[in-house]
């Protein structure tokens, strides 16, 4: 079975290695089952479409933080061509858990923003589970600020637990940091677009998410606090956070409806480590409709609209 199966997949998977045991015994025997292989590849096709027509939200929780998910990086150099990144908020230090730089897609210059979480435990120790510093945020404001000098939209790719919760961090002001992003995001003059691909954790998302535009990712969440931790606080235990991820309304379709996002951006069936080229072009597709309607707008009608995009949130009707 493979080792990154999550636990609702297992019916998927003992099918899948059916299957595989099928052909491996037709292939070495000689004999044709390719009638039995497929219909079980129909079974297998038609339990997928259904198993994931119907997820609960706590089981998209587990798909936005599966270790095989495409990263930003992943999408970047998949969307992007030209990237330089660029380092240092120029009062403390780098952060590696957010990354930026100038890139170009399709030839037109944008800044690229992003949390990188890493791969490995190497990586992961680098990137400090993609949970930033206020260096990181710093760093994240002071390209924002020159893209909007060069006049190249903003891309922000938001997928972090939240912000290092540590001493270190409360130090050097991790609650101011991300409080002066918030406060300066809404006064660029350029298209900002932001993309939850897969946590979208409290302030530690939000320090790099006031956009004219916010979307996610088909099987990400977006969340003031993650499952477990509204359950630790709620009924001061954290094991009850299936329950809380229904309670919560952090999936998706439901963020679309409340009007949190702008767009969700459909993923392979099966999630987006399936297919990361087929994740990357969907979400190239919608980063490029949103800059192109955004860019006719004036600098002050960027500011407003962004302004009153985030004003009219939790409204109803």
């Amino acid at each position: 079975m493979d080792a990154f199966s999550l636990d609702f997949e297992k019916p998927l998977q003992e099918l899948q290695d059916k299957i595989a045991k099928m052909e491996s015994f037709s292939k070495e025997n000689g004999v044709d089952m390719a009638a039995q292989v497929a219909e079980l590849n129909k079974e297998l096709e038609d339990k997928k479409n259904e198993l994931f027509e119907n997820l609960t939200p706590w089981q998209r929780v587990t798909l936005a933080r599966h270790p095989k998910r495409p990263y930003a990086l992943d999408y970047i150099e998949r969307i992007a061509t030209d990237f330089m990144e660029l380092k240092g908020d120029r009062r403390y230090g780098n952060d590696e858990a957010i990354i930026g730089g100038f890139a170009k897609i399709d030839g037109e210059p944008v800044m690229i923003l992003a949390h990188q979480k890493g791969r490995d435990l190497k990586e992961r120790n680098k990137r400090n589970f993609g949970m930033a510093h206020p260096e990181g945020y710093r760093k994240a404001l002071r390209l924002m600020q020159l893209a909007d000098k060069a006049n190249a939209p903003v891309i922000c790719i938001i997928d972090t637990p939240g912000a290092y919760p540590g001493v270190a961090s409360e130090e050097r002001h991790i609650g101011e940091a991300i409080a002066v992003n918030l406060r300066e995001m809404f006064n660029l003059t350029v298209p900002v677009v932001c993309i939850v691909i897969g946590e979208g954790g409290s302030g530690g998302a939000l320090g790099i998410g006031i956009g004219n535009s916010v979307m996610i990712m088909e099987n990400a969440y977006y969340s003031v606090i993650s499952p477990e931790g509204c359950a630790g606080i709620i009924w001061k235990d954290g094991s009850r956070g299936p329950e809380a991820a229904e309670a919560m309304k952090i999936t998706s379709n439901d963020l679309l409806k409340l009007g949190v996002v702008d767009e969700v951006i459909k993923e392979p069936l099966g999630g987006a480590h399936i297919d990361y080229d087929v994740a990357a072009t969907n979400l190239k597709a919608a980063v490029k409709s949103h800059i192109s309607e955004l860019s006719k707008l004036s600098d002050d009608e960027l500011k407003n609209q962004r302004y009153e995009r985030f004003r009219k949130l939790g409204e109803t009707a």
